[in-house]
């Protein structure tokens, strides 16, 4: 099965957001570009061009797609000045993030009681305009027998853990020297591009990149599972290699 794989690093702005575009075949994944959002075409204008109605496409997002169950249900009925007797770990953290934590000793941003919830905001919407694009609903993706268009997940520093590639101090604009070594180590995993300047340029799109080799564990059957698969469906789940 061909699969195009769309890697999708999302923020608040459309400047910050990393697109990389994947084409799966054979086992392995080739990247065949990448780019970044911009204000004057929405996101969702960009994934929908890439897009092939002949293939499944699976759309692998560096953001939370869910929140905290506890949390919807305390809140519910909470009333202002009331004791919360939940502990702001299990009220704040979803299973997936506990699961990260326990298998790579990295813990995700609390989607529950951090600004990255605005992200995870801003992920679903981007799902939301390219369902109206293409006329299509677009699911999360639980097993590798995906149709249509489907999306998963990810966590960039979960999967660069688990792959054993340096998985911090490359954020900043100066640190080209290391997104040049984490390039190099993503040759081993895929195919990439004689064109690779927005990677070493650009962290956002490198991550967008990351995510892409995410989606490829993920097709792969190469990743942790949910232990309760109902509980994740509600507060989503971070697809992610075993170490």
């Amino acid at each position: 099965m061909n699969v195009t794989i769309i890697g999708i690093d999302c923020a608040t702005k459309p400047k910050k957001v990393g697109l990389a575009l994947g084409s799966w075949h054979d086992h392995k994944a080739d990247i065949l570009a990448t780019t970044t959002g911009s204000h004057d075409k929405p996101i969702a204008e960009t994934i929908a061009s890439w897009i092939r109605i002949d293939q499944p496409t699976l759309i692998s997002m560096d953001a939370p797609l869910g929140w905290p169950a506890r949390l919807g249900c305390t809140l519910a009925s909470h009333v202002s000045g009331e004791f919360i007797a939940t502990t702001p770990d299990k009220l704040f953290r979803r299973a997936t993030d506990c699961m990260v934590k326990k298998k790579l000793g990295r813990q995700p941003l609390d989607v529950g009681a951090d600004r990255i919830a605005r992200t995870a905001h801003a992920a679903l919407q981007i799902i939301g305009g390219l369902g109206q694009l293409t006329g299509q609903s677009i699911p999360l993706a639980w097993d590798q027998a995906i149709e249509g268009i489907s999306v998963i997940e990810v966590y960039p520093a979960a999967t660069l853990l688990a792959h054993e590639i340096q998985a911090s101090g490359y954020k900043k604009r100066d640190q080209v020297a290391c997104r040049d070594n984490i390039v190099e180590d993503l040759r081993s995993c895929l195919t990439l591009p004689s064109d690779i300047s927005l990677m070493r340029s650009n962290a956002d799109v490198l991550d967008a990149v990351v995510c892409v080799l995410a989606a490829v564990d993920f097709l792969l059957g190469r990743v942790v599972e949910p232990e309760d698969r109902e509980l994740a469906m509600k507060e989503g789940w971070i697809w992610f290699r075993p170490k």
